[in-house]
């Protein structure tokens, strides 16, 4: 009678192994494609925020380019009989 329980006890064992075994795997699949699935995510978003980035980059170089000054400008020439009659009015006394 004992070899009959043993026996039976020793077909039980293989079978709870394997359902362990399978609910570890199931487990780590979980987080594993949990994580792959936040990687993912996190990929995208980068990838919009750099091609954000790119655009300010461009906006900007135009932006600057438009303020930049001309550098043929030539300078204006200082009237000499405007300056003469700006000394004179320094040179009036205030009452």
């Amino acid at each position: 009678m004992n070899e009959v329980m043993n026996s039976g006890v020793m077909t039980f064992a293989p079978l709870m192994i394997s359902l362990v075994v399978l609910l570890v795997g199931l487990v780590l699949w979980f987080f594993i494609n949990r994580a792959s699935s936040r990687t993912n995510q996190q990929i995208a978003l980068l990838e919009a925020l750099l091609d954000q980035q790119k655009r300010q980059t461009a906006l900007l170089r135009r932006l600057c380019e438009s303020n930049e000054p001309e550098k043929n400008v030539v300078p204006e020439q200082v009237n000499t009989q405007d300056k003469a009659d700006d000394d004179f009015i320094r040179l009036v006394a205030e009452r």
